[in-house]
C-alpha cells in the first residue's frame, strides 16, 4: 500500500522515526573507523598481507557504492520501512559473521554483508525523516541531527575499538552493532510508518549489473596490481573488464527509460564538480585512515587504544564543525566553503609528511585536527550543492549519485593508497636494510618475507641481534611509502579544490516549477544519499 505523507505526523511517531533514522545511520557508518583502527590487530591475528587488509575496508565500501542507488529505488517502489529493516538485518548479519571469523576471507564476507546493509540504510533513513517532517525548514534541523549521528559513528568507532582490543579479542569490535541493529528492527516494526515515492520507478537491473562489475573490477585490479604487478594477466583482465563494464554502463543508462543514474546530470558544472569532490575527498579520507592505522601499528608500535585517540582528533574535529558548517551555508557561498575546506585538508596532508617513527601525540594532533576541520567544512555543502544544481525532479537522483561516487572514492582509497604504500616501501626496503647493516642472507630473508606475506610479516621474523635493525629499516621504508601516499592525496585534494573554485559558481536557477501533485515524499527522494 502506498502511504501518503501526512500534513504533520504525531509527535511521538515523529520522535520514534527520527530516533530510528539516527540509529540506522549510526549502525551504517560504525564499521568504517572501528575496523580501520583495528587493522594491525587483524593483521597479527590472521597473518594478513597489506593487500588483504585493503580488502577488509573495500569489502565494506564496495557493496555500499554498488547498491546504494538501487536501494533508494527499491525503497521508492517497495516501501522504505522494509528496506530500512533489511539494512539493519544485513548489518547485524555482517557483524556476526566477522565476529565468528577465523580467517581473513570470512572477515571479508562479514564486511560485505555490512556494506549491503549500509547501502540500504543511507538512502532510507533520510527518506523516513522527510516523510514525517514535511516542512523543509523544520526538516533541516533533523537532517542536521542525522548528520551529527553519522559523524558520531566515525568518532566513536575508534574509541570502541581501542577499549575492546585493549582488553579482549579483536573480533569483539563487531559486537556493539548487533544489539543496536536488532533493537532498531524490533522498534521499527511497531513505530515506523511505511512510505513510497508518489511516482513509480522501476529497478534498472542492466545498469546495476554493469556498475557493480565496473566498480569491483577496478578496485580489484588496483589492489592486486599494487600488491604484485600491473602487468599480471589477472590484473590486466580486471582493469580491461572495468573499462568495458564502465562503457556498457554508459550505453545502458543512455538508452534506459528509467535509468539508475541519468547521465544528463553531468551537464551541470556544479553537479560534476561536487561529484568529483565527493569521490576525491572520500578516497583521501578512507585511504588516509587505512595508511595511518598501519603507521600507528607497524612504525610507532602503538596499541589500538593509543591509536584510537589519535584518529579521534580527525573525526572529533569534523564532528564539532559539522553543525556550524551547516548554519554557515546561509551566509557563505558553498563554493568558498568547499574550496577552503579542501585546502585545509590538503595542508594537513602535506604537513603529515613530516611524521616520523618517534613523532609525539602533541605534534601529530594539530595536523590531524586540521584535516578533520577541513573535512567538516566540505561534507555538508557538498551534497546540498549537488541537489541544488539540477532541476527539482532530478534532485533525488543527484543526491544519490553524489553519494554513490563518494563511496566509490572510499573504495578506491585503501586500494590506491595501499598499492602506492606497498610499492614504494618494498622498493626502498633493501636500501634501508643495507644502511642499517642488515645484508646478505638476512636481507634476502627480510625482503622475501615482505614481498610474499606483506610488510607486517617482517615483524614476525627472528633475526637474532639484527632484529632491531631490520624493524628500524622496515619503519623507514614504511615512512617512505606513507609520504608518497600523503603527497599523492594532498595533490589530488588541491586538484579537487581547483575543480570546486572553477566550476562552483552557484547553483543555477530552478526553471522547472513544482508540479501541483508533488508531495513531501518527493522531497524525501531529493534527500536520499545526502
Amino acid at each position: 500500500m502506498n502511504v501518503t505523507t501526512p500534513a504533520s505526523a504525531p509527535v511521538e511517531r515523529r520522535a520514534a522515526t527520527i530516533v530510528m533514522a539516527c540509529l540506522g545511520v549510526f549502525v551504517a557508518y560504525l564499521p568504517v573507523t572501528t575496523v580501520a583502527v583495528s587493522l594491525p590487530a587483524l593483521q597479527g591475528a590472521l597473518n594478513a598481507s597489506t593487500a588483504q587488509l585493503s580488502w577488509v575496508q573495500d569489502a565494506f565500501v564496495l557493496p555500499m557504492a554498488a547498491f546504494i542507488l538501487t536501494a533508494g529505488v527499491f525503497g521508492d517502489v517497495h516501501g522504505r520501512k522494509k528496506v530500512f529493516q533489511a539494512g539493519l538485518l544485513f548489518s547485524a548479519a555482517g557483524a556476526v559473521t566477522a565476529w565468528c571469523a577465523h580467517s581473513i576471507e570470512v572477515v571479508w564476507a562479514g564486511q560485505a554483508l555490512a556494506g549491503v546493509g549500509a547501502a540500504a540504510l543511507l538512502p532510507t533513513t533520510l527518506a523516513l525523516i522527510s516523510h514525517v517532517v514535511p516542512d523543509h525548514r523544520e526538516r533541516g534541523k533533523y537532517i542536521g541531527i542525522w548528520a551529527t549521528c553519522l559523524m558520531a559513528a566515525l568518532a566513536i568507532g575508534p574509541v570502541i575499538a581501542g577499549v575492546v582490543v585493549a582488553h579482549f579479542s579483536w573480533r569483539w569490535i563487531y559486537l556493539p552493532a548487533v544489539p543496536v541493529a536488532l533493537l532498531a528492527v524490533a522498534v521499527a516494526a511497531r513505530q515506523l510508518t511505511d512510505s513510497r515515492a508518489p511516482h513509480g520507478r522501476r529497478l534498472d537491473w542492466p545498469g546495476q549489473l554493469t556498475a557493480t562489475l565496473a566498480i569491483t573490477a577496478l578496485v580489484y585490479g588496483v589492489i592486486e596490481g599494487g600488491a604484485g604487478s600491473f602487468t599480471d594477466a589477472k590484473v590486466m583482465v580486471a582493469l580491461f573488464t572495468a573499462v568495458a563494464a564502465g562503457v556498457a554502463f554508459v550505453l545502458v543508462e543512455r538508452r534506459s527509460d528509467s535509468p539508475m543514474l541519468d547521465l544528463s546530470l553531468f551537464r551541470s558544472p556544479a553537479f560534476t564538480a561536487t561529484t568529483l569532490v565527493a569521490m576525491i575527498s572520500f578516497l583521501a579520507l578512507i585511504g588516509f585512515f587505512f595508511v595511518l592505522s598501519l603507521y600507528f601499528g607497524m612504525v610507532q608500535r602503538l596499541d589500538t587504544l593509543q591509536a584510537c585517540w589519535r584518529l579521534l582528533m580527525v573525526t572529533g574535529a569534523a564532528l564539532l564543525v559539522g553543525g556550524p558548517a551547516g548554519r554557515l551555508m546561509h551566509r557563505v557561498s558553498a563554493r568558498w566553503m568547499i574550496t577552503g575546506g579542501l585546502l585545509l585538508v590538503a595542508a594537513a596532508q602535506f604537513t603529515l609528511t613530516g611524521l616520523a617513527a618517534d613523532t609525539s601525540f602533541a605534534s601529530a594532533a594539530w595536523r590531524l585536527a586540521l584535516l578533520g576541520l577541513g573535512m567538516g567544512f566540505v561534507m555538508t555543502p557538498m551534497t546540498a550543492t549537488a541537489v541544488a544544481s539540477v532541476p527539482y525532479h532530478q534532485a533525488g537522483m543527484a543526491a544519490a549519485g553524489n553519494n554513490a561516487f563518494r563511496q566509490v572514492g572510499g573504495a578506491l582509497g585503501p586500494a590506491v593508497l595501499g598499492a602506492l604504500l606497498t610499492t614504494r616501501a618494498l622498493h626502498a626496503l633493501p636500501g634501508h636494510l643495507t644502511d642499517a647493516g642488515v645484508t646478505g642472507a638476512a636481507q634476502d630473508r627480510v625482503v622475501s618475507a615482505a614481498q610474499t606475506d606483506g610488510l607486517g610479516a617482517v615483524a614476525e621474523l627472528d633475526l637474532g641481534a639484527q632484529t632491531g635493525q631490520a624493524l628500524g629499516a622496515l619503519g623507514d621504508s614504511f615512512l617512505d611509502g606513507m609520504r608518497l601516499c600523503l603527497i599523492t592525496a594532498g595533490s589530488l585534494t588541491v586538484l579537487a579544490a581547483l575543480v570546486a573554485v572553477v566550476l562552483l559558481r552557484g547553483p543555477r536557477p530552478q526553471s522547472t516549477p513544482r508540479a501541483a501533485g508533488d508531495t513531501a515524499d518527493e522531497t524525501a527522494s531529493a534527500l536520499q544519499g545526502a
